[in-house]
């Protein structure tokens, strides 16, 4: 019987380190599919400012650096990458420019994200073309809507937001990175409703449902791959009476009605970092593989596929 290995992962927010332990996962786990399932951009711009006598200096992650060759700046650049921020080299007279209008720094953050993306998919197409590995990476709520014109460069990295894609013979794929609306007001948080219709139009188009895989990158409600913790007025967790932080439902209802209603054969889902996990739906098994970008560790899920079942599955950290 024919098997298919993937390698799915998420919430890698613009940390490269994880992304090239993302593209190694594929000849590491022998995956013929590898996804990674929104949220790819980071949150941080980390200025390297040129002095007076030509060094530089930058304050990152709470330690203040000075940079007195190409070779140590190239360096930070690359440390930054990894620990999921953007760099830029600017003047004196530039970051005074940028603290005095919000705007330039907005349009700043969106073009380094654009050349984020760029980056890794140039990555990707090198390691992988050529492989026999097929490649998707797809934007998650937290991304903005700047970075889905690079996916268009690509013939083989592809963002499989909105469509039907094969995934061997007898799996097809839908997929959606917009998310129910959270309190951060994400780019691509939506209506309940927005997201059902989302769903429901892939839906309709695919040949063979019940061997379809829901790659939603917000998980369906109440499953417990969805609790994350409860937020006050100030965006505070909110502590239990047993002294622990509350947790409560976050996912997407519109996500649960529609795997109740179709039973696909397999969820991929992400969004809550903290939730990792696996929960069945009838007949559909659904997971988050969570997420640890932030210390360099890339959590993921192996899962391996044959027609009309999951052969097995498990979820990785390294």
């Amino acid at each position: 019987m024919v098997e298919t290995k993937l390698f799915f992962a998420c919430d890698v927010h613009g940390s490269e380190k994880t992304f090239m332990k993302f593209v190694n996962a594929a000849k590491f786990y022998k995956a013929s599919v590898v996804i990674l399932g929104g949220d790819l951009t980071g949150k941080m711009l980390v200025p390297i400012v040129e002095q007076p006598d030509g060094s530089y200096k930058a304050s990152f992650l709470g330690t203040d650096y000075t940079m007195r060759s190409g070779e140590e700046v190239l360096e930070m650049e690359k440390n930054i990458r990894f620990n999921g921020a953007y760099s830029f080299r600017t003047t004196l007279e530039e970051v005074s420019v940028l603290d005095a209008d919000p705007a330039k720094v907005d349009e700043l953050f969106s073009k380094l994200m654009v050349e984020g993306v760029q980056r890794w998919i140039k990555i990707a197409e090198e390691r992988l073309r050529g492989t026999g590995t097929k490649c998707f990476l797809m934007p998650g709520n937290d991304d903005r809507i700047d970075i889905d014109i690079v996916f268009s460069s690509s013939e083989f990295v592809i963002n499989p937001e909105g469509k039907v894609v094969a995934i061997d013979d007898h799996h097809e794929m839908i997929s959606t990175g917009y998310s129910n609306i959270t309190p951060w007001n994400a780019p691509r948080d939506i209506s309940e409703e927005e997201v059902a219709k989302k769903i429901e139009s892939m839906a309709l188009q695919v040949k063979d449902i019940k061997n379809c895989i829901f790659q939603f990158h917000c998980p369906p409600y109440d499953a417990t791959i969805d609790a994350a913790p409860k937020l006050d007025k100030n965006l505070k967790p909110v502590m239990s009476p047993s002294g622990g932080t509350e947790m409560i439902p976050a996912g997407s209802k519109a996500v649960r009605a529609a795997i109740e209603k179709y039973q696909p054969i397999l969820g991929l889902h992400g969004h809550i970092h903290e939730s990792k996990g696996f929960f069945r739906i009838g007949r559909t098994l659904c997971l988050n593989p969570g997420s640890e970008y932030s210390e360099g560790v890339l959590r993921g899920a192996l899962v391996t596929l044959t027609e009309g079942k999951v052969k097995s599955y498990i979820l990785t950290r390294g």
